[in-house]
């Protein structure tokens, strides 16, 4: 999948909000001011890396050559993807969709609710 089409989809998802916080090497994708996923930019073979629950994390890494344990994140809890390997794009889409999924899981009721409640801006 393209660095482009990530970035497009991982914008798709409600209240996510891309922006710059650590340079222009790295695009972040925020909900509800959690971060949940990076996109790595001026690279020659860009890269993603999400949140992702720990034993699914595990997983990908001993069996795709393109997932490593998160790059300058927490390694237990993130995973980073090289745009350019062997995983599957169907399986790239789940695993944005599960990085957000599991942001927003843990978000505050309040902020749960404040997102719930937002206009869905493709109406």
């Amino acid at each position: 999948m393209e660095k482009q089409a990530v970035e497009t989809a991982l914008s798709q998802f409600k209240g996510s909000k891309g922006s710059y916080p650590f340079g222009p090497d790295a695009l972040v994708f925020k909900v509800m001011g959690k971060m949940f996923a990076l996109v790595s930019q001026n690279e020659a073979t860009s890269r993603v890396t999400l949140k992702c629950v720990p034993s699914e994390g595990e997983v990908l890494v001993s069996q795709f050559e393109s997932v490593i344990p998160g790059y300058y994140m927490n390694k237990k809890h993130w995973i980073t993807i090289s745009l350019s390997g062997d995983l599957a794009d169907e399986l790239l889409v789940e695993l944005l969709e599960k990085s957000y999924e599991l942001v927003v899981s843990k978000l505050p009721k309040a902020d749960k609710k404040q997102l719930n409640d937002e206009v869905d801006p493709a109406t």
